[in-house]
């Protein structure tokens, strides 16, 4: 075969290389700030996606969530297992997120009316550049639950693949009494679905 017949054949592969990395820069960037997704995060599940987007595993299924634990957006330490027999909600969130804002609301209020009902809503901010940027987007929605600090995204990589694992920004998930995760959203929620989510968790004995 001839160096000329040759040429194309290697232009083509090259071209299908640099479309290929195009594609996964697209995938990267849309996950970065999304408002949904469906993977279930590889390997073997025991969850199930219901029609509102919204994935649940049932109480003897459901895996423990890793440790959560470090400095929040505010100066201080926390540990999301210290809130162990209480129910908690985890919402990933970053301030550059259009989503994030939207829904940063409904959390708020939604707080309010749970925490004496033995409900802790946690924060984890993530791929902020500048906790000042975190702490001026708290300020400014309101948010009064505290957030850990997770600049680069180390707190989110601690999910084991195949579990109710967040994937997106935002991404809400609700651990039951004993710290393992029971619900997962991958979008920006309502204030009628984030009560939806919580209601089952919380009635469980």
């Amino acid at each position: 075969m001839s160096a000329t017949s040759r040429t194309p054949l290697r232009s083509n592969r090259s071209r299908a290389t640099l479309l290929a990395a195009t594609a996964a820069a697209a995938a990267l960037t849309l996950s970065a700030c999304s408002s949904g997704g469906t993977s279930g995060g590889g390997g073997d599940t025991n969850f199930v996606m219901g029609k509102d987007g919204i994935s649940t595993a049932e109480k003897g299924e459901r895996a423990a969530a890793p440790d959560l634990s470090g400095k929040t957006v505010n100066g201080g330490q926390l540990d999301v297992a210290s809130y162990k027999g209480k129910v908690v909600v985890l919402n990933v969130w970053g301030s550059w997120c259009a989503p994030c804002r939207a829904e940063a609301p409904n959390f708020e209020k939604v707080y309010q009316d749970l925490k004496t009902k033995g409900v802790q809503f946690v924060g984890i901010n993530t791929r902020d550049t500048s906790v000042q940027n975190a702490v001026a987007f708290e300020k400014q929605q309101g948010i009064t639950y505290q957030s850990l600090y997770d600049p680069t995204g180390k707190l989110m990589l601690r999910f084991k693949r195949g579990t109710l694992n967040p994937q997106a920004v935002p991404s809400t998930l609700v651990l039951d009494r004993e710290g393992k995760i029971a619900a997962r959203s991958l979008a920006a929620l309502s204030e009628d679905k984030l009560r939806k989510m919580i209601a089952p968790v919380l009635a469980e004995k």
